[in-house]
């Protein structure tokens, strides 16, 4: 299997119906050559930012094509967490270098 890749989809159509929109979800829960891994999303505004694992960009466009949904752009992302910004991760990593169960 190809190494999967974080993907960012913005989807904006605020004339879509909320019915439509859990109808695509349903669809889109179905996939098989990407997965959904969470939607972020403004009911009012009808915008919609979900997050893809996929092994590219093309296989998301002919998946939303397929599908006949929409997107304005599709984004290789990477993530951080605040976590690793702060004073407890450098706490985290200090203890975890002389633990006794490294990794666990």
């Amino acid at each position: 299997m190809a190494k999967l890749l974080k993907y960012m989809v913005v989807h904006k159509d605020p004339d879509i119906s909320w019915g439509k929109i859990e109808e695509n979800w349903g669809k889109l829960a179905e996939v098989e050559e990407a997965t959904w891994v969470r939607t972020c999303f403004n009911r009012k505004k009808g915008v919609r930012y979900c997050v893809w694992m996929a092994p590219t960009e093309k296989v998301l466009e002919s998946i939303f094509k397929e599908l006949n949904i929409s997107y304005e752009s599709i984004m290789e992302v990477e993530e951080t967490v605040p976590d690793l910004w702060g004073k407890k991760w450098a706490e985290h990593l200090k203890a975890e270098e002389t633990a006794s169960t490294k990794g666990f």
